[in-house]
């Protein structure tokens, strides 16, 4: 029984759910990229949706599988995050049009599971209204302002309401968490609460979070369940929309070639995943 049990555990700690949540992790707090459309290009969204808001129906399975994308997404954010802010300060365009390439390398695979048969205006009506969504909140001024690192209760209640906020731009793809959080003001204190675990800031915005995720995945399965086709095209205009928040502009001189080469090579770097996750 003991084997059993050992071999359905290790079963649920797949190295490929933990290195989706490293890459998920890594990439979320880069400014206009979305770790909900990270987690739909790579294939791993439908099941992070269901285990959240199923969490009871199969408590083992998404326990563990919860416990591995979350472990390795912390672990992907604390390693990755500031080295690829770093290479995107040094190298803007390239490391943009990566991030563009692999946005568009998910475009399929969110076609595929929206099931549409053919082009309608009804369907093209579902990906504007995501891709409005998306372009209206890009058009939001980020805040200059500082807010308190204090723990006192006003700062608490309000970092518990801005981790729920973001929750909701976590869970849905194509809106960027980071970019909410500049919105707010909170990105370059998070960052620096991160970088000292400074715990009085990251708990209540944690505890926010997780509420946030909670309520929201509960909403979004049922829509996915009930009504897969236009909450699919609504989540391709939210994606396309992303890519326009992280669009650099066109590329001159010999950047041209090097931008196309890292545009391609973050397409196939997902269309290959993308493959793999098939077979």
């Amino acid at each position: 029984m003991d084997n059993d049990s050992n071999n359905k555990t290790r079963k649920y700690l797949s190295p490929a759910v933990a290195l989706k949540g490293l890459i998920i992790g890594g990439t979320m707090l880069v400014p206009g990229v979305s770790g909900g459309s990270m987690a739909i290009i790579l294939g791993i969204y439908d099941q992070l949706v269901s285990s959240v808001s199923s969490f009871m129906k199969s408590k083992r399975k998404n326990f563990f599988f919860l416990l591995v994308f979350g472990v390795s997404g912390l672990l992907g954010m604390f390693l990755f995050s500031k080295p690829l802010l770093q290479l995107i300060e040094r190298y803007p365009m390239p490391m943009l049009y990566f991030f563009l390439g692999a946005v568009a390398g998910g475009v399929p695979l969110i076609v595929k599971q929206s099931q549409v048969k053919r082009v309608s205006l009804r369907g093209l009506f579902y990906v504007l209204l995501g891709l409005v969504i998306v372009l209206g909140l890009a058009m939001i001024p980020a805040s200059g302002g500082q807010s308190s690192m204090d723990a006192d209760f006003k700062g608490i209640m309000f970092l518990a309401l801005a981790g729920f906020i973001a929750a909701v731009a976590l869970v849905l793809p194509g809106i960027s968490v980071s970019y909410l959080l500049l919105v707010m003001g909170l990105y370059d204190e998070l960052m620096r609460a991160i970088s000292q675990f400074y715990m009085p800031f990251l708990v209540p915005l944690g505890v926010g979070l997780i509420l946030g995720i909670i309520l929201t995945t509960k909403i979004l399965e049922k829509a996915m369940t009930s009504y897969p086709q236009p909450t699919y095209l609504i989540i391709l205009g939210f994606v396309l929309g992303s890519m326009g928040e992280v669009f650099p502009g066109i590329p001159s001189g010999t950047d041209i070639i090097i931008c196309a080469v890292t545009l391609l090579a973050g397409f196939g770097c997902i269309m290959l995943l993308s493959y793999k996750e098939s077979k």
